[in-house]
């Protein structure tokens, strides 16, 4: 079997430092996981990545243009890409269109988590997930929203990582966040502030039943009423790390297509709240992957196919942050 590894931000060749310093680091683990196997790997001309193991293939132009004149040389592809402008949803499809097995969730599935207002009506009835409005851009003028209990968060529909967020407290902030966010969609959302500890469940994914691997801290920053996401600590413990875990496990499983990798946001706050669901591997996988007792890449590879881990220990923690245009992982 032939197999494709595609990280977006390698093979489209962005120079954004943040993007690229999880993108790369999370390429690395993929290359190394699939050493043993016939796999290649894609890079933009203007990347700077040096892979250690696996195939490189230097693509000139246009990435999609790329993928659809070559993508049937493989018979899997492992795809990383993001949700913004539904990036991993058409790249998914295009696959999915050649015949070729996606490592990872189906092109319906990505399109719903990719539409944060879209997977909160899908969860809603369901779980606790955090309430959220969408909002218009040509209608803002006519909105009217209740701040009785303080601030809000803003942020793109489509929107990937912390990119775009805005916490808000009036009208007038929601206004001042909407008139400079950026998003191909007509459409934001509004959410409420829940205080607690930003944190992540790693899990695999067969389809039909969801097995959860760690609970991850997530170092997010508050500034300039805004926020970023800056690196992480893999396993998290906490008095609510098995509720977490069911609960993440429970919405993968309430979702049809699901496949492969998949990190569910989580608050732990006064209870557990869902804030979004990433259908695809995320950061984490970096640390995961290295105190994980199985090979971690191999391990999504064959959940897509039905096959999942039966037994999981974590040796070890590992926390990780972005150091200029590199993700620092350090083994404690």
């Amino acid at each position: 079997m032939k197999i494709l590894i595609l990280e977006y931000a390698s093979a489209s060749g962005l120079n954004d430092h943040s993007i690229c310093a999880e993108g790369h680091a999370m390429l690395e683990g993929l290359i190394d996981d699939f050493k043993s196997k016939n796999a290649d790997y894609i890079l933009s001309e203007n990347s700077h990545f040096e892979g250690k193991y696996c195939n490189r293939v230097e693509i000139k132009g246009d990435l999609m243009k790329w993928l659809n004149e070559n993508i049937e040389l493989y018979d899997a592809c492992v795809l990383i890409a993001p949700e913004e402008d539904f990036i991993l949803y058409k790249i998914t499809e295009l696959i999915e269109k050649k015949n070729v097995e996606v490592i990872g969730s189906s092109s319906e599935a990505v399109k719903v988590c990719s539409d944060k207002y879209t997977l909160y009506e899908s969860l809603k009835d369901k779980f606790n997930i955090i309430e959220t409005e969408k909002i218009f851009f040509d209608e803002l003028d006519y909105y009217t929203s209740s701040f009785n209990n303080g601030k809000k968060i803003v942020k793109p529909a489509d929107g990937v990582s912390c990119s775009g967020i805005s916490i808000v407290k009036s009208l007038k902030e929601v206004n001042k966040a909407a008139g400079s966010m950026q998003t191909n969609l007509p459409y934001f959302i509004l959410q409420d502030f829940v205080e607690g500890i930003s944190t992540s469940v790693s899990l695999l994914s067969n389809g039909e039943e969801a097995v959860p691997l760690s609970l991850n801290l997530q170092n997010i920053e508050f500034k300039d009423k805004g926020i970023s996401y800056n690196g992480g600590e893999v396993p998290f413990e906490h008095k609510m790390s098995l509720e977490a875990k069911k609960l993440a496990k429970y919405a993968v499983e309430s979702m049809k297509g699901i496949k492969g990798y998949v990190g569910v946001d989580v608050i732990l706050g006064d209870t557990v709240h869902i804030v979004e669901i990433n259908s695809r591997i995320t950061t984490p996988y970096v640390a995961l992957k290295d105190i994980v007792n199985f090979n971690l890449g191999e391990a999504i590879f064959d959940s897509v196919y039905g096959i999942l881990p039966s037994k999981i220990n974590l040796n070890g923690k590992i926390s990780f942050y972005k150091e200029h245009n590199h993700l620092k992982i350090i083994k404690e």
